[in-house]
């Protein structure tokens, strides 16, 4: 069986990868947008998950994983609106900015460059295997 990999941003103020590590495990919620609620559709328990600070420091800062698959996002007041849970893996050794990525022949390509307005998306195993190795430093 396949794994596929993910990418997921968030705004370190409103919850950041420190808050994940301190939590251990989240609901991922309050994605309202119906290409990023169906990325969390395609989901599996183990894939790996980039965590992407959004703002100011646009930034790939950790890796974590899908402990549970989609259900209906209790944070939805009306909708057809999706969840998962993930939890930390590890804070990567050096963080991987958006400037990056788009300088890298790999990365440039990635869903996360080409959409940015998405806040879930897919990662190719190439692209998976690049960002692991920038985050080495």
């Amino acid at each position: 069986m396949s794994k596929n990999y993910w990418i997921v941003k968030s705004e370190p103020e409103a919850y950041s990868w420190s808050d994940l590590v301190k939590d251990g495990r989240t609901a991922w919620t309050g994605v309202r947008n119906f290409a990023a609620r169906n990325h969390l559709r395609g989901m599996k328990k183990g894939d790996l998950v980039f965590f992407y600070h959004s703002g100011e420091s646009k930034s790939v800062v950790g890796l974590a994983k899908v402990e549970k698959e989609f259900y209906a996002d209790p944070t939805a007041k009306e909708g057809d609106w999706s969840s998962v849970d993930l939890s930390p893996v590890k804070a990567l050794k050096q963080p991987v900015t958006l400037a990056q990525m788009k300088a890298d022949k790999v990365l440039k390509e990635m869903a996360l460059v080409k959409q940015s307005r998405l806040s879930v998306s897919p990662v190719t195993e190439a692209e998976f295997a690049r960002l692991s190795e920038l985050a080495q430093g």
